[in-house]
């Protein structure tokens, strides 16, 4: 059973969480009323040199903000920032002021409940030996190939390598698990435990070919398990509010939290560079 939480203590756990998971394997610090993720041998990647958890409301400390993320970031060839459901308005207003960023929105789901599935019975397997990763990376190209050539151009190898980088420094603490038919990995899925008493599961992927044969809610049951016998009580999902699997996390207990929306600007036209 999951304990009650109050729900605006549930609120800043999961931003915390959120922007907890990312920075697994990097750098982080406090500077300026935010956290800062950085690490300067992926500076292509987004995710891995990023502001977030922004709680800077004054002029002053926003400006002393923007420039430090200027210094902070001045190898990589973007800049990006995460504002949640806490960030004061000034934040996206100051944000909203700068030219050439784009934002993107997610939806934060919680399971504060018991999950609402029954899976069937299919292989689930961790990520654990290097032949496993590259079993990961198979599937995450394809991903990559199938759904996000219009947000990082097209598939690079070399580039790719620098995400499978980032992965790979989140574990063991992320764990990451496979769906297997006949003994194949055909999807994927992470669970994190957090470190706040709320977990989050993210990265879901599974093979077009194999879609609709119940890998991903046996995945999510698997890495639902996985947060909570690791200490979790809540725990999150993060959804695209303009694609279907919002409404898969919801008939499986997941309710809607909050809106995090996300700014990236690019500082050239290149494809290459990733999110």
């Amino acid at each position: 059973m999951v304990k009650p939480m109050d729900q605006r203590d549930l609120l800043r756990l999961a931003c915390e969480t959120n922007f907890a998971f990312l920075a697994l394997g990097n750098q982080r610090f406090e500077a300026h009323g935010a956290s800062f993720i950085v690490n300067h041998d992926i500076p292509r990647r987004h995710d891995a040199n990023c502001v977030g958890l922004i709680r800077s409301e004054s002029p002053d400390e926003l400006e002393a903000l923007l420039r430090r993320a200027e210094a902070e970031f001045a190898d990589s060839r973007h800049r990006s920032w995460g504002v949640d459901a806490l960030a004061p308005p000034q934040v996206a207003a100051r944000l909203a002021l700068e030219d050439g960023y784009r934002t993107h929105d997610y939806l934060v789901h919680v399971l504060d409940g018991e999950l609402q599935a029954t899976p069937k019975d299919i292989e689930i397997r961790e990520v654990l030996t290097d032949a496993d990763w590259d079993a990961y990376r198979e599937l995450d190209a394809l991903w990559w190939e199938e759904t996000s050539t219009t947000t990082f151009g097209a598939y690079n190898a070399v580039i790719h390598d620098e995400f499978m980088t980032y992965r790979r420094l989140k574990a063991p603490s992320a764990r990451g698990w496979f769906a297997c038919v006949d003994g194949v990995p055909r999807a994927f899925f992470s669970s994190w435990a957090g470190d706040n008493g709320v977990g989050i599961i993210e990265d879901l992927y599974c093979h077009s070919e194999y879609r609709h044969r119940s890998l991903a809610t046996a995945l999510i049951a698997r890495c639902v398990a996985d947060a909570r016998e690791r200490g979790a009580g809540p725990v999150i999902i993060n959804s695209k509010p303009d694609d279907s699997p919002k409404r898969m996390y919801a008939a499986m207990g997941f309710r809607p939290l909050f809106v995090h929306r996300g700014y990236t600007k690019r500082l050239d036209q290149q494809k290459d560079a990733p999110a």
